[in-house]
């Protein structure tokens, strides 16, 4: 098994130990599902694979992208121009093609979809899951969401709370992917009621300025600014959000402009996917800390609008006086425990729920809880993340924590080959042995030497299709060269500069040990042009080598 999975789910069965034995019972005294409505957390959910939810309004691309990542068709598929997209669908992997009803879904004991039953049957009868043999699948679970309308009618026509269905699902993201028409900018009353419920989630999105290769570079910039500018009126938030530009389908692109922007912003968004399964450990320890605060805070609160609650007489009385001065209740209580106002629940929702309540039946504060409570966030949780990779290991302590094969795994999510999409024919494509050299564009004088090296570069398991540095340095060293001669090879074959090594890079660093251990020759001041990769030689022409 791989060993990012294994680490994966030796975090995961000690997340479930914490979150049982002190979060649990905490979460239960003080009425966390109600308060927040989010169900209990279930074994299912700490053992579920990383989730991608697809959100934007109809015909913006969502379904279209899910194809172009899967590289074929889904059950229950629907692609139009108009919404076509009327349900939430779940994207599992499964021996056989097939559609699975949302009612069947809720209750699979393999699936984490059981909390999904508090929507009643209204939205269960629009939620299915499309199981198909997938290895990009077998890694991810992707969920696409109904096209965002406009129309108030049409909104209220849907039988179900859309915005509540897309928080229950945002919790359990790890990835958001916030889809963009190039031509349609304008955020409607629902866009803007999705995104205000994405709040507290904003590490985990990631916009997508859809359809941009149907517009001219000048349109471009003007559209990309119109977009910035709208989202930061809708999130109140001083950063920006990275938002990815390009053409998220398998087709040419119509407009050539931007043809290297989009290749460059496609690959970045793919490293992005790819290398989820790797950070899902870490981001499930990240949820639980965002859980566990809410409900020491919650705590705090009940407790305290509990003991406010006279013996006798007038409960109903000072139970709304409290309600309309919850805003001092917040203050109280954060200056007294010296919370975070982040941590405090959105105030007008949290007194709606208060008016359904009988304070008088609450829990009293126990300190015994919150003291667990702490010690998951000062020492439970802590101890676990030392169990995970991290800059300061020596290597010696990176072997042990990642087992036998260090970092040697195969990236987990193969991302889609992009073909002649950005107006290039594919290397040798037109001819199985490749270029010649009067082809001076797309000759490559290690054509050779990548596919013989092919199988050893994946053996070093790159993530995304790129070597983390670490390993790239690993295997330098190996070579026996002097420190300064690898220095040299290093900046030579780093040719975008980003620190990993892709496998061309890889091929050109070989290329160069090899050319200094065998034949003795010296390290050049530059790279010919026939050993640079056809795909960079423009970074390289870029810096005026």
């Amino acid at each position: 098994m791989d060993d990012a999975v294994t680490r994966t789910n030796r975090v995961s069965s000690q997340l479930k130990a914490i979150y049982k034995e002190a979060i649990l019972p905490a979460e239960k005294r003080y009425r966390y599902d109600f308060f927040y409505e989010s169900p209990f957390l279930t074994d299912v959910e700490f053992d579920a694979k990383p989730q991608v939810m697809l959100v934007g309004q109809y015909s913006v691309g969502k379904t279209s992208f899910i194809r172009y990542m899967l590289g074929r068709d889904f059950p229950g598929a629907r692609i139009g121009p108009e919404p076509t997209t009327d349900r939430f669908t779940c994207l599992i992997n499964g021996p056989e093609e097939r559609t699975i009803p949302g009612n069947a879904l809720s209750v699979h004991p393999d699936l984490p979809f059981r909390g999904l039953e508090r929507f009643g049957v209204s939205f269960l009868s629009r939620f299915e899951g499309s199981q198909l043999p997938s290895s990009v699948l077998r890694s991810v679970t992707l969920v696409d969401t109904p096209g965002i309308l406009s129309g108030e009618k049409q909104r209220v026509n849907r039988g179900y709370d859309f915005t509540k269905v897309v928080a229950w699902f945002a919790e359990r993201a790890d990835l958001i992917l916030l889809l963009f028409d190039a031509h349609k900018l304008d955020i409607s009353d629902e866009l803007k009621s999705t995104i205000d419920v994405l709040k507290g989630h904003e590490d985990k999105i990631r916009c997508i300025l859809n359809k941009a290769d149907q517009i001219n570079r000048q349109q471009l910039m003007r559209v990309y600014g119109a977009l910035l500018w709208s989202l930061g009126k809708t999130i109140n938030s001083p950063e920006v959000l990275r938002v990815y530009v390009g053409s998220f389908w398998s087709e040419p692109l119509q407009n050539l402009d931007n043809a290297e922007l989009f290749e460059q912003e496609e690959a970045d968004l793919m490293k992005d996917l790819a290398i989820l399964p790797r950070q899902s450990a870490v981001r499930k320890i990240n949820e639980l800390v965002k859980r566990i605060r809410k409900v020491k805070t919650l705590a705090y609160i009940v407790g305290y609008l509990k003991s406010q609650m006279p013996t006798v007489m007038g409960k109903e009385k000072k139970q709304q006086k409290l309600i309309q001065d919850m805003p001092n209740v917040f203050r109280t209580i954060m200056k007294k425990h010296n919370l975070a106002p982040g941590d405090f629940p959105d105030i007008n929702k949290f007194s709606e729920k208060l008016n359904d309540t009988k304070f008088s039946e609450f829990a009293t504060l126990k300190m015994e809880q919150i003291q667990l409570l702490e010690d998951c966030l000062s020492k439970s949780l802590p101890k676990l993340m030392e169990e995970l990779p991290s800059e300061k290991d020596s290597p010696e302590t990176l072997r042990a924590k990642m087992g036998d094969h260090g970092s040697n795994s195969p990236s987990l999510i193969p991302v889609p080959n992009r073909s002649n999409k950005f107006g290039k024919a594919n290397d040798g494509a037109s001819n199985p042995f490749g270029f010649g050299e009067e082809d001076q564009d797309n000759y490559w004088a290690l054509e050779e030497s990548a596919e013989r090296l092919k199988d050893s570069f994946e053996a070093l398991g790159p993530v995304g299709g790129f070597l983390s540095p670490q390993v790239a340095k690993d295997v330098l060293v190996k070579t026996g060269l002097q420190k300064d001669q690898l220095r040299q090879i290093w900046n030579l074959s780093d040719i975008d500069r980003d620190g990993y090594f892709d496998h061309h890079e890889y091929v050109v660093a070989m290329f160069l040990c090899d050319a200094v251990i065998q034949k003795g020759r010296p390290i050049p001041s530059e790279l010919p042009v026939s050993v640079i990769p056809p795909s960079k030689r423009a970074l390289v022409k870029g810096r005026g080598f």
